[in-house]
């Protein structure tokens, strides 16, 4: 089934955003020390512009926010079977800001960022796969 080439395309534009975000994640993880506080920012965008994806394919406004509980909320009114990965997926909006100013805790742990990076990856898989394979492409 065709669908709307402008759909396609501004929907893509999310996951290709998403998708930028995860690997900047790795790159982070990768540098010598790990960028820790990189990871995490780049985690918490990821999720945040999948979701965000998912509710453009779906014709289904948002406000700007950063609150993955918001829009996870709205993402779970679509489709509820993502209602368990998306309340996990809600600890990582603290990442938006948190480590981001002075003030700050200095760094999150290693483990804490890997963790939030593969929360990311989960939520953006689980995401795309609802969506039609043209969209992902």
């Amino acid at each position: 089934m065709r669908h709307d080439a402008e759909l396609v395309a501004e929907t893509r534009g999310w996951f290709a955003r998403a998708a930028h975000d995860l690997r900047a994640g790795e790159i982070d993880l990768g540098a010598g020390p790990p960028l820790t506080t990189d990871v995490v920012y780049h985690a918490q965008q990821a999720a945040e512009k999948a979701m965000k994806g998912f509710l453009t394919w779906h014709s289904q406004p948002f406000r700007k926010t950063h609150n993955l509980t918001e829009i996870g909320g709205l993402c779970t009114t679509i489709d509820a079977s993502l209602d368990p990965l998306l309340r996990r997926a809600a600890t990582l909006t603290a990442y938006a800001w948190k480590y981001r100013y002075p003030g700050e805790p200095e760094e999150p742990p290693l483990e804490e960022a890997e963790a939030a990076l593969a929360l990311a990856r989960e939520v953006y898989d689980a995401i795309l796969a609802r969506l039609p394979k043209e969209v992902g492409s």
